[in-house]
């Protein structure tokens, strides 16, 4: 068993190590480029991720980053989205731009000999955006459409709504899509705005992988950084959980109960002991068959076909928050067995065999995490976005094969607030 644990973390750093953090200096801004390079295929891709600029930005006008980053998709105003998507066509280049909470990022991939081609599209886009009210008015409807869409989507509803009561009051209240109401109000100046200020060189940094050197990678990222202003870089929020619990219910014409709940969760990304809420999620209920959840609910009781649960940890924010689907019949037991396996979750802890469960589960499949290039980028570049340093997640490793039963219920014992359960619940009361 020891010898297969240290060939495990021996292959796992000969992979993961590969990605390295580099720095270029475009206008007097130093900026992070992470970058491995692989030629076993002649492909390159590149990613421009810009920090504190996702949908926590949003402010008063919820959707606008998604909103930005959808006209960023619609070619230049030279050429229009229908000529832009030709010629990248004609290349077989992909340019896309999307943003998350926290992050807004454009991403490019490519052949290796269509790789230069590609940067000099990507450098058009960003001078020449097709950013005119015409374009705007077709994102809205599609936007508006995709939205109405959803209404009808339980799953969607019952997150949206949970998301909503956990953090009240807050910029995260609101669906990073918005509500329709949300996209109607956004305006042509708004995105513009938004582009200006958070596309800049303060906030970026470059993760470039694939059939290219570091000396090209830098070569490259700086004669497209050029075109970006240096900006500014604003701090980005920690926004804390509503602590109260609560009980939202939405009817709707269904057959099925869609129950979804959540709660503060008092870690932070990059805290010390963040690798034993990975274990203490896993075996309550992020590790499908044989977590607490799924058997309680699922195995003994037959309330849902699956029960899930997770810590969402991001710089920004982090909460505990899980779901299942149940009979409309069944949705009380099941409510109320949700809050008895969590409670007695952290009242008594976990057993040695669920331990060495997770533990050889975790470790085991490690390598499926890191098998592709653009696996091993992202974890370089969350590790560096993390703050940490490179190669955490190896030590992470090492952490959890050596964690005790006593430390790992110590630490599940002290997190008594997951207890403070608000619901959100798409129901059928009538049925």
């Amino acid at each position: 068993m020891k010898k297969s644990i240290l060939f495990l973390l021996i292959f796992i750093q000969g992979i993961s190590m590969a990605s390295t953090l580099n720095h270029i200096t475009v206008e007097g801004v130093e900026i992070p480029l992470i970058h491995e390079e692989d030629n076993r295929l002649p492909m390159v891709s590149l990613q421009l991720v810009f920090k504190q600029s996702g949908s926590i930005e949003d402010g008063k006008l919820p959707s606008l980053a998604k909103m930005s980053a959808k006209m960023m998709n619609e070619g230049t105003s030279k050429l229009g989205s229908i000529g832009f998507a030709k010629i990248l066509d004609a290349k077989a280049v992909h340019l896309s731009a999307h943003t998350g909470t926290e992050t807004f990022v454009i991403e490019l991939s490519s052949l290796k000999e269509s790789f230069d081609y590609g940067v000099e599209r990507l450098e058009d886009l960003l001078s020449d955006p097709n950013l005119n009210k015409e374009t705007l008015e077709k994102i809205k409807a599609i936007s508006i459409g995709a939205l109405s869409r959803k209404e009808n989507d339980h799953d969607y509803v019952a997150a949206r709504a949970l998301k909503a009561e956990l953090f009240k009051g807050t910029v995260l209240e609101h669906p990073s899509s918005g509500r329709i109401d949300d996209v109607k109000k956004v305006q042509l100046q708004d995105v513009t705005s938004f582009l200006h200020d958070h596309l800049v060189l303060s906030r970026a940094v470059i993760v470039v992988g694939g059939d290219i050197t570091l000396d090209e990678a830098k070569a490259k990222a700086t004669e497209l950084l050029k075109q970006l202003p240096k900006g500014k870089r604003s701090d980005l929020p920690f926004v804390e959980v509503v602590k109260k619990s609560d009980h939202k219910v939405l009817e709707r014409d269904t057959e099925q109960a869609y129950v979804y709940f959540g709660s503060p969760y008092n870690i932070r990304v990059g805290d010390e002991d963040e690798y034993k809420a990975r274990v203490a999620t896993f075996i309550l209920g992020t590790g499908g068959f044989g977590s607490r959840l799924m058997e309680e609910i699922r195995v003994k009781r037959g309330l849902a076909y699956s029960a899930y649960a997770r810590v969402n940890a991001a710089r920004s924010h982090v909460y505990f928050t899980g779901y299942l689907q149940t009979k409309l019949e069944s949705q009380k037991e099941a409510e109320t067995t949700v809050k008895e396996v969590i409670s007695t979750f952290v009242k008594e802890g976990v057993t040695q065999a669920e331990l060495d469960q997770a533990r050889k589960f975790l470790l085991g499949s490690e390598p499926l995490r890191v098998e592709t290039l653009s696996q091993r980028l992202s974890r370089t570049f969350q590790e560096y976005y993390k703050g940490q340093e490179l190669g955490s997640s190896l030590k992470e490793l090492e952490k959890i094969k050596v964690l005790t039963l006593d430390d790992l219920n110590s630490y599940i014992k002290k997190h008594t607030e997951i207890n403070d359960l608000t619901f959100a619940i798409v129901t059928n009361s009538k049925k």
